[in-house]
């Protein structure tokens, strides 16, 4: 993976620390081409991989990079799946099952199933599972995906609710279908890495929130510690500012100081922050002379 990734929260109105910075952004990137230009500004700063959501409006941009191969040699997507809010509505305007019934293919074993009004058995579940992500997947459809993460909010429903078998059957469709690794965001490191360990997924690459003052890390900075040092996984960093709670200096300086951190993933709405950013995890990276990992 890339040192540096670029994530998309400030194009779809995410910003933990401020409704009213997320409201600006939100109506400022309803423009796809402000979108672009702030996509070209990380490129150009040597950025080469967008970890992106699948909202809706990341089929344009999809569209756009597959309009323009030639502009962006060596340019990677990492999809992030399921946009949450896209399902939440479906099912507030549908019903679960009609939500189902939307973003699944109609005919089929499921499709009848779902025609039917049918219970979901657990049976089913692996099925229903792999078919939502070939879904979700279409919009990416010509373009490098070489890691496939799932969003933070199943990942720790899953965890929540027991449901281990989910991660193994993500990980090898994954895998099978796409050729691609698969990854995991998670508000919980330690205890994902327990359930991965045990459902035999080794090594796996964990994007959660790394940050000097433990924001939104569940279980607590010094279980993330020992878990980047002792554990084998390759993790990926992100919201190391504490949504604005750090400088970015102090804030990479930790995040680049811990061991074994593969990579970090940031957002910003203009070229000067986005170089900034750039620069200091360029200058604050060293490489990694450190005792090797405990074996899993």
């Amino acid at each position: 993976m890339d040192r540096v990734l670029f994530g998309d929260n400030q194009f779809f109105g995410v910003n933990h620390m401020s409704e009213e910075k997320a409201r600006a952004q939100q109506i400022r990137f309803q423009d796809l081409q402000a979108v672009i230009d702030v996509l070209d500004a990380a490129y150009q700063e040597g950025i080469r991989t967008f970890m992106c959501t699948t909202h809706d409006r990341v089929a344009q941009i999809c569209d756009h990079f597959r309009a323009h191969p030639g502009k962006y040699p060596g340019y990677k997507f990492y999809p992030c799946m399921p946009y949450a809010h896209k399902y939440a509505n479906a099912v507030t305007d549908h019903g679960m099952i009609g939500a189902l019934r939307k973003f699944l293919p109609e005919d089929g074993a499921i499709g009848a199933m779902l025609k039917g009004g049918v219970a979901l058995a657990g049976r089913d579940v692996d099925a229903i599972m792999r078919l939502l992500i070939d879904a979700e997947m279409k919009m990416f459809q010509g373009l490098s995906t070489p890691v496939i993460f799932i969003q933070n909010v199943v990942t720790d429903l899953l965890l929540g609710l027991g449901m281990k078998r989910a991660f193994r059957t993500f990980h090898d469709h994954v895998k099978q279908a796409y050729g691609a690794e698969p990854g995991y965001i998670t508000m919980n490191t330690p205890m994902l890495l327990d359930v991965l360990e045990e459902q035999g997924v080794h090594n796996p690459i964990v994007c959660s929130n790394i940050n000097k003052i433990g924001f939104r890390m569940c279980g607590g900075l010094a279980a993330y510690e020992n878990a980047i040092a002792t554990r084998r996984f390759r993790p990926i960093a992100m919201s190391v500012l504490a949504s604005g709670a750090l400088s970015p200096r102090e804030a990479i300086a930790y995040v680049c100081g811990q061991p074994h951190i593969e990579s970090i993933v940031f957002g910003a709405s203009g070229r000067a922050n986005i170089r900034q950013t750039k620069l200091l995890i360029d200058e604050l990276s060293r490489p990694a002379l450190v005792p090797e990992r405990a074996a899993a």
